[in-house]
């Protein structure tokens, strides 16, 4: 059975290089979400393994699109996955006057399908990605298979209007709050840091990792969920901050008692809105509630400097309603796969074909015929790439 795509017309010079280009920083002040961070700099930080990068290059020599990537699993799979520092910025990096048919250019040239590899990732992303939205709608066009995984809603407050409005924090949350300091006051003077920009130094990562290694998931926990306990993800961290964008976008609020790390939250700025990336707290000191006051005096900050809203991630619903937030965009992982076939197997495992994927091929009789012969050649390969991507983070 013969492929056919139909590629639009886009005037665009298809790039691979290895590891990953300095040409990233070109679409990154373009960027849709406002993550001007988002250069070479947000992905080397990751350290990723065998990394390289495709780029859609246009006549005057500007990057409208770039994929960078890395290998993830077993060598011998041949499966890719976009790195980044944090979720959900593993995304690609789509110039915002970016057009669909040059990002379909991109993925339907043999040089790029080579370089992305049979099976690669991008994920975790929120679903009201454009770049990410524009890939999916290219792949697809591009004769790609693309399966969704969903990963559950994040919630959102919108900072900006719960304090216009006069409201926030409720006058019960004030009081608590007053209350929780006076208790916490009693063992040392009360002390609130918050670090962003080139206030980025060894002592603030020791203080971070002082909180983590004394909260739940240094004492009772394997240390997976660790930013800044666990060294190769504290690496990545410190690697991020050597970048001036990075720095300033990233920021660290420490509550100290007495001199003593108690408390943290840790965020991530693009344009006007803030992500919760970690928050910890000291056990020591868990009855007087630290990490309810750290994350109380974040918000205020944040909001002074022009935070609008805040994206508290999925998961935890109970306590972020609390706050105000409500749920917002869902958060997905893609798995954009070159066989059908493949794609069909690997569907099992990951999630379905995106809503956008044309439905002649898995109709038409040919189609079938066709994936009757292979899939016992592709099973064994199939459970494999499925399973390596079932542990990946």
């Amino acid at each position: 059975m013969v492929e056919r795509r139909i590629v639009p017309e886009a005037d665009i010079r298809v790039e691979v290089a290895h590891g990953i280009s300095p040409k990233l920083d070109a679409p990154a002040p373009r960027l849709w979400s406002g993550a001007c961070f988002m250069g070479a700099a947000w992905f080397k930080a990751a350290n990723a393994i065998d990394a390289r990068t495709v780029l859609a290059m246009r006549p005057d020599g500007s990057t409208v699109a770039a994929i960078p990537s890395a290998g993830l699993g077993p060598s011998l799979m041949g499966i890719r996955a976009v790195p980044g520092s944090y979720w959900p910025f593993r995304s690609i990096a789509v110039a915002a006057d970016a057009q669909p048919a040059e990002l379909q250019a991109l993925l339907s040239a043999p040089r790029a399908r080579r370089a992305l590899s049979p099976v690669w990732r991008v994920g975790p992303v929120l679903r009201e990605d454009l770049a990410v939205a524009m890939l999916e709608q290219a792949a697809v066009s591009s004769g790609w298979t693309v399966l969704v995984r969903t990963l559950g809603k994040t919630f959102v407050l919108s900072l900006r209007d719960q304090i216009d409005s006069g409201g926030w924090p409720r006058k019960s949350t004030r009081r608590r709050l007053e209350n929780y300091e006076r208790q916490l006051a009693k063992k040392g003077e009360l002390h609130v840091r918050f670090v962003t920009g080139s206030a980025w130094n060894e002592g603030v990562f020791e203080a971070l990792a002082a909180i983590e290694a004394n909260s739940w998931v240094g004492r009772r926990s394997d240390g997976r969920g660790a930013q800044f306990l666990a060294a190769g993800q504290c690496a990545l961290w410190r690697r991020a901050v050597g970048d001036p964008q990075i720095a300033e976008a990233l920021s660290a609020t420490i509550l100290t008692v007495g001199g003593e790390p108690a408390a943290f939250s840790f965020d991530l700025r693009a344009g006007e809105r803030q992500y919760s990336i970690a928050s910890s707290y000291d056990e020591r000191f868990a009855a007087a509630r630290p990490g309810k006051i750290v994350t109380y005096r974040q918000l205020q900050w944040a909001a002074g400097q022009g935070v609008q809203t805040v994206d508290l991630g999925v998961g935890d619903s109970g306590y972020k309603q609390e706050m105000g937030a409500r749920p917002g965009s869902q958060m997905i992982d893609l798995l954009i796969v070159r066989s059908s076939p493949l794609g069909w197997l690997l569907s099992f495992k990951w999630g379905p074909k995106s809503e956008l994927a044309r439905t002649d091929l898995s109709a038409s009789m040919d189609a079938r015929r066709h994936r009757n012969r292979i899939v016992a050649q592709v099973a064994t390969a199939a459970a494999v790439a499925a399973a390596a991507f079932a542990v990946s983070r």
